[in-house]
């Protein structure tokens, strides 16, 4: 279990923390970041990046490509009618959907919402979620964690990790609720983590163990994993909301105050009101993916010098 992957010999200097979000989360992560690099501010090249189930994917394929180029391949994502079975555009779980794929989210939000109100806190929440995972799994064919590992394969420009910088991808194991970070040093291949971390509903298998989506740690960011680090960006789809109780210390904004606490100088970017919309029960809707990645390009350029003075002074 990571707990703080920065308390290891080596300082970090600076982390990015890419959240979960969904199709459309991913495709505005890349646009964030690719509109920071058009002003001459590279954050892909973090001493630590954090990615959690669509930021998972996010942080493995800037390993291989660059941020323009991941910015011109969510423009030029198709307009998509999903049936049943249909994969999304990003890290995010293949569901059956209706054509905007917002029913299938709501009805996820809406079994979320009774989970944490039947749990007694985040450890027991993780538990429930997992047997449930369990479940159905139980009810389903065993096809899925080899469809779900081919599909993120062809997400991802590489399948090694890389060897330059550090990448911590989170997830859930579905048999005891602990939290998992998989890293190079795991000897895991790139493919199996980031599937893992975004495998939403249904756990993903490697080898003997099952895992859940790690938006199931503890939040969209698991933003509390850069403690230590002494400059943190954290983006976040979902704007920092969370379903979970306040006292759960679950929120971004409770993790972030923990992190300055401790020391780390934080700067946070979330999406502006005009594209809220894109995400939510939206969030799976790859149709959507070239709005939400340009919407996070304007961000990226308008929030630049906010950035630029945590990063690189």
């Amino acid at each position: 279990m990571h707990t703080s992957h920065t308390s290891s010999q080596r300082r970090i200097d600076r982390a990015l923390v890419l959240g979960g979000g969904g199709s459309t989360g991913n495709a505005w992560l890349i646009g964030v970041i690719a509109g920071l690099a058009s002003t001459g501010l590279d954050v892909a090249s973090a001493d630590l990046t954090i990615g959690t189930s669509a930021g998972a994917t996010a942080a493995a394929q800037l390993t291989g490509d660059s941020p323009a180029a991941l910015f011109e391949a969510a423009l030029a994502a198709p307009p998509m009618r999903l049936g049943p079975g249909s994969s999304q555009s990003d890290g995010s779980r293949p569901v059956a959907s209706q054509s905007d794929g917002s029913r299938p989210v709501t009805s996820h939000l809406e079994a979320l919402t009774r989970t944490i109100a039947a749990s007694a806190d985040l450890a027991d929440f993780r538990r429930r979620i997992g047997t449930h995972a369990l479940e159905r799994e139980a009810d389903s064919d065993d096809s899925w964690s080899s469809g779900w590992r081919d599909t993120v394969a062809a997400r991802l420009p590489r399948a090694h990790w890389p060897r330059d910088r550090e990448i911590l991808l989170t997830t859930v194991d579905a048999r005891t609720g602990v939290p998992r970070g998989f890293s190079r040093g795991d000897r895991l291949d790139l493919i199996d983590a980031v599937a893992a971390s975004c495998a939403s509903g249904l756990p993903y298998r490697i080898g003997d163990h099952a895992y859940l989506d790690g938006g199931f740690r503890a939040n969209a960011e698991n933003a509390d994993l850069a403690a230590g680090a002494e400059r943190v960006l954290v983006l976040s789809p979902f704007g920092g909301r969370s379903l979970h109780p306040e006292d759960w210390g679950t929120h971004l904004a409770a993790q972030v105050d923990a992190l300055r606490a401790g020391g780390s100088r934080v700067e946070v970017i979330v999406p502006d009101a005009e594209s809220e919309h894109l995400f939510g029960s939206s969030a799976m809707n790859p149709s959507l993916r070239p709005d939400a990645a340009r919407a996070g390009f304007e961000t990226g350029r308008e929030q630049a010098p906010r950035i630029q003075a945590l990063w690189n002074e």
